[in-house]
């Protein structure tokens, strides 16, 4: 349903030139958003969808060891959407060994991600609500290192941003000023505490993404933010109850269509249309998600079975793999209570195998990779090379 545009034009003077920016009006949309039919067909599927992979992390021999992996992987793709370059292995390997060359900013980006999930989602256990205040505080995280840690970590703008060109004239869009952020992200606020109106989850978090994204309420990292505040809702409305849904890796695939989709809503008013890709990347990387734990799982159990019968320090370390796939002869010393000669004998034996594999290829220093499993954690995530961002400042 195409309803106009959603929100008014306000002319704004920065940088030397006039512009119209953008304010939406609050949420929910008005005429509200057709849930019957097809959409209502889709919320079912995607519901279902979060309900089996919920289940299937109940089962898990070690939820945690997926855990770990899966929100790395969501950081690494949210990431990869605003034009860093670093994969999953980058950041795996950056968290026991140090930062690969020529990565530094990238890898920092990835890794306060990864920090600022943790920390929104420890909030939430502990009933603090989904506020302003909270935001501010995960931004803060999220931008505490890298390219953005000048812009104004964890404080709504102070000055004018704009979404693609080189200034506002030019800008493909230019969000809500920055003496109008406030209110507009307070009434945010309002709607995800269903207020006016109670918001069956799903909608709510597809409704409050744009909004975020369309109000962008700081300098930097609205866009990693935004895609948060997804998981964040999820979790806290129960839907969820681990993030195990790496929705980013939809947006990748799709990101012009993404891009596009969040403008039209604010152009023509079409949330329907939006909400039908966004219930299809739930449905899509949901089931996804389902696949691939079993398939870690199978490779777990073949390769356990595989090593039957080797040395107890070769059998805890194929066990410390699954959780950390990355080693070098003395973190498998220290993780597996050995010495270093003993550590290196399993390794080898390992590698005779071919369950690990040497990446570096150096006489010294060497790191070990558990190439299956990170081929399967892999997919989806490489980065997307030659490409740069959308300016989101």
């Amino acid at each position: 349903m195409k309803r106009g545009l959603t929100g008014h034009h306000v002319p704004i003077s920065t940088v030397g030139e006039r512009a119209q920016a953008f304010v939406p009006h609050p949420l929910p949309p008005q005429p509200p958003v057709d849930v019957d039919g097809e959409m209502g067909v889709l919320l079912d599927e995607a519901s279902t969808a979060l309900g089996r992979l919920d289940g299937i992390f109940s089962l898990l021999p070690d939820p945690a060891l997926f855990l770990y992996t899966y929100v790395r992987k969501e950081a690494v793709l949210s990431s990869q959407i605003e034009g860093t370059q670093s994969s999953l292995s980058d950041l795996l390997r950056h968290e026991v060994e140090g930062t690969p060359a020529g990565l530094e900013a990238d890898v920092a980006e990835v890794s306060c991600y990864v920090d600022a999930m943790q920390h929104g989602l420890a909030l939430l256990e502990k009933g603090a609500p989904l506020s302003l205040r909270m935001i501010r505080e995960i931004h803060g995280r999220l931008l505490s290192h890298g390219r953005g840690s000048t812009k104004m970590p964890g404080e709504f703008k102070r000055s004018q941003n704009w979404i693609g060109g080189s200034r506002p004239g030019d800008a493909r869009f230019v969000p809500t000023p920055p003496d109008m952020t406030l209110e507009a992200m307070g009434a945010l606020e309002k709607f995800i505490h269903n207020d006016p109106v109670t918001t069956r989850p799903l909608l709510k978090a597809a409704l409050a993404h744009v909004q975020f994204e369309t109000i962008h309420p700081f300098l930097d990292g609205n866009g990693r933010l935004g895609r948060l505040l997804i998981t964040f809702i999820l979790c806290k409305e129960g839907v969820l109850q681990q993030p195990l849904l790496y929705l980013s890796l939809h947006f990748k695939r799709h990101r012009d269509r993404y891009y596009e989709l969040l403008q039209s809503v604010r152009t023509d008013g079409d949330w329907e249309e939006w909400l039908r890709f966004f219930l299809e990347g739930v449905i899509e990387t949901a089931s996804e998600a389902v696949t691939t734990a079993r398939r870690l799982l199978d490779l777990f159990h073949r390769d356990r079975d595989r090593i039957q019968g080797a040395a107890a320090s070769v059998l805890r370390l194929h066990e410390k793999l699954q959780r950390q796939p990355l080693v070098s002869a003395a973190q498998a010393a220290k993780v597996i209570g050995v010495s270093i000669p003993t550590a290196t004998k399993a390794i080898q034996r390992l590698e005779e195998f071919g369950i690990l594999s040497e990446i570096t290829g150096g006489s010294y220093g060497r790191f070990y990779a558990y190439a299956a499993y990170l081929d399967i954690l892999n997919e989806g995530a490489e980065p997307l090379r030659n490409e740069t961002s959308t300016n989101h400042q």
